[in-house]
C-alpha cells in the first residue's frame, strides 16, 4: 500500500505541483467511486495512508431512533458491526476497495487526471500570465496540423499556424526565438501561446540589439507588422545628440541586418516619430512623397492625405499595404488621393454649391451697372453661369459690351463665386487645420515600394488602424544604408 503513496509523491514532483492537491484529488475521486458503489449510503471521506494506502469510510452517527437510515445508527447497529460508542457520537465504517469494481475505478482515473490537469494549467497560468510579450527561446517538439507544439522547458507551448511567419518553415528539434503571446487559462486549448508573427517580436528583437532601446535612450513607440512582409516601427530619442533611426539601423546596418536575419529577409521600415500626426504621418507613409495632409476630424483620429498623381501607388502600396500599415502605425484613419481626384472633388463640391440657372441680375450686388446687365439679357446671356463660360472674344461680340466692360465682367464674376469658396473648406487649402509640405528627410530609404500593381490603381484608400500598437527607413538583406541619407541606398 505504501506505493501509492509514493507513486502519488512521484507524480506531484514531475508535474511539478503540490502533492497534496494530488492526495485531494485522490480523495475525492475515490469518494465519487464509492457513491457510485454504494448507493444507499450518506456522507463518507476517504484517507490515503502511507502504511494502509487508500481507505474509505461511511459516516455514521449514534442515536436512539433512527430518522435518516443513510447517514444514522442505533446502538445496537453499532454494536453488530463491531463499531461501539454512545448516543451522539460519529463513527466510521470503513468499506472493502475491492468492491468498487473495474467501473468505479475508471471513474476515480479520469478524476484524478482531471484534478492533476487542472493544477498543471493553474500552475502555467501562474508563472506565464505575467509574461506576455516577453521573448523566450524553445524547440519545435512536434506537429498538430498546421500547428506547432514547442518545448519551453516547464511546459509545452502552441505556435499556431496564425502566429507563423509565410517566409519561414521549422523542422523538429529546431531552436526558435518567439514571444509569449497569450496564456489561456481554460478552454480546449488552454495553456501558452506563443507567436512569431506578432509586431511586439520586432519590438524585442531590437531591444536586444541595439544598447541605446535596452537603456531606454531610444524608446520604440509604436509597431505594425505584416509578418513575413513588411514592418513598420516608430522609434524617439530622449537624447538629442542620439540620432533614434541611425541607432537602429548601426554601422552599415549592420544591427537591422542580424533582425532581418532573424526575420528571413522580411523589410523593415524604421520612422522617425513625432508628437505632430501630420509630420508623424508624412514619415510613416514613406517613401512616398507627400504633398499636404489636413486633418479632418481629430478627436476621431481622422486625416486626408493628397500626394501628387506619380506618388498614388507608391503611397498606397502593394496591395494597400503601406498606407495601412501607416495607419495602424498612427492609430489613424487614413485617406489618401491624388492631387487629381482631389481637384475633381472640389470642381464637384463647388457645383453642387452654386445653384443653376442664377439670373444675371445679381451681379448688379458685384459692381455691374444695370446698363450693361440690359445688354446681356438682351444678347440672350440671362444667367451667371452662361456669362462665365463665354471667352473675352465671345464677349466683344455682344452689343453693347466692349473692352472697357469686360474687365467690370470678370470683376462681378469672380465676386460672384468667391462666395461658395468661402463656404468650402476644402477649396480655402489655405486655412485648413493642419498643412505642411513635405519636410526634408534624413531617413535613408534602401529599397522603394512597388509602384506598378493591378491592385493600388485605386482612386481612394481609407486605410483604418486596427489597434494603436505600428523618413522611412527600409532595409533590405541585399542593402542596408550606411547612413541616414535619403540619397543612398
Amino acid at each position: 500500500m505504501g506505493t501509492i503513496y509514493q507513486s502519488i509523491e512521484m507524480l506531484a514532483k514531475e508535474k511539478g505541483i503540490e502533492a497534496t492537491i494530488i492526495f485531494d484529488a485522490v480523495k475525492d475521486a475515490i469518494i465519487l467511486a464509492a457513491r457510485k458503489q454504494f448507493k444507499n449510503l450518506g456522507e463518507m471521506v476517504a484517507e490515503v495512508d502511507p502504511k494502509k494506502g487508500i481507505q474509505v469510510f461511511a459516516l455514521r452517527k449514534i442515536v436512539e431512533t433512527v430518522a435518516d437510515p443513510a447517514n444514522e445508527w442505533t446502538m445496537e447497529e453499532a454494536k453488530k458491526n463491531k463499531l461501539p460508542g454512545a448516543i451522539g457520537d460519529e463513527i466510521r465504517q470503513e468499506l472493502p476497495m475491492d468492491a468498487l469494481g473495474r467501473i468505479s475505478a475508471q471513474i476515480a482515473k479520469q478524476v484524478i487526471l482531471q484534478k492533476v490537469r487542472e493544477a498543471e494549467r493553474e500552475n502555467v497560468y501562474g508563472e506565464f500570465a505575467g509574461r506576455v510579450g516577453e521573448l523566450v527561446n524553445c524547440v519545435i517538439k512536434r506537429t498538430e496540423t498546421r500547428d506547432l507544439v514547442v518545448d519551453l522547458g516547464k511546459t509545452e507551448a502552441r505556435l499556431p499556424a496564425k502566429e507563423q511567419s509565410k517566409l519561414e518553415s521549422f523542422s523538429i528539434g529546431d531552436r526558435v526565438r518567439v514571444v509569449i503571446k497569450a496564456v489561456e487559462k481554460t478552454g480546449k486549448n488552454a495553456g501558452v501561446v506563443v507567436s512569431r508573427a506578432a509586431g511586439e517580436l520586432v519590438m524585442r528583437l531590437f531591444e536586444q540589439e541595439v544598447p541605446e532601446i535596452y537603456d531606454n535612450t531610444v524608446v520604440i513607440k509604436s509597431c505594425a507588422r505584416e509578418a513575413g512582409e513588411r514592418t513598420k516601427i516608430a522609434v524617439s530619442s530622449r537624447d538629442r545628440d542620439v540620432d533614434s533611426v541611425g541607432a537602429c539601423v548601426g554601422m552599415k546596418g549592420m544591427r537591422v541586418q542580424s533582425i532581418i536575419r532573424e526575420l528571413r529577409g522580411e523589410k523593415i521600415d524604421i520612422i522617425q516619430f513625432s508628437e505632430n500626426p501630420v509630420e508623424f504621418a508624412t514619415h510613416a507613409l514613406s517613401p512616398a512623397k507627400i504633398a499636404r495632409v489636413t486633418i479632418l476630424n481629430a478627436e476621431e483620429k481622422h486625416m486626408e492625405v493628397i500626394v501628387d498623381d506619380t506618388q498614388l501607388s507608391l503611397a498606397i502600396g502593394k496591395r494597400g499595404q503601406n498606407v495601412r500599415l501607416a495607419a495602424r502605425l498612427l492609430g489613424w484613419k487614413i485617406d489618401i488621393k491624388s492631387e487629381e481626384e482631389k481637384r475633381q472633388e472640389v470642381e464637384t463640391h463647388m457645383s453642387e454649391l452654386i445653384p443653376a440657372g442664377t439670373p444675371i441680375s445679381v451681379l448688379a450686388d458685384y459692381g455691374l451697372s444695370e446698363a450693361l446687365i440690359d445688354s446681356l439679357v438682351g444678347a440672350d446671356v440671362a444667367t451667371v453661369e452662361q456669362l462665365g463660360s463665354l471667352t473675352p472674344e465671345e464677349l466683344e461680340q455682344l452689343p453693347g459690351v466692349g473692352e472697357d466692360s469686360i474687365q467690370s465682367l470678370y470683376i462681378a464674376i469672380n465676386g460672384f463665386y468667391a462666395q461658395f469658396e468661402a463656404t468650402a473648406p476644402e477649396v480655402a487649402e489655405a486655412v485648413a487645420e493642419a498643412v505642411v509640405e513635405e519636410p526634408e528627410s534624413s531617413e535613408a530609404v534602401a529599397e522603394p515600394e512597388e509602384t506598378a500593381s493591378g491592385e493600388t490603381e485605386e482612386v481612394m484608400i481609407a486605410a483604418e488602424p486596427d489597434a494603436p500598437a505600428e523618413t522611412a527607413e527600409e532595409v533590405t538583406p541585399e542593402a542596408a544604408p550606411e547612413s541616414t541619407d535619403s540619397d543612398k541606398p
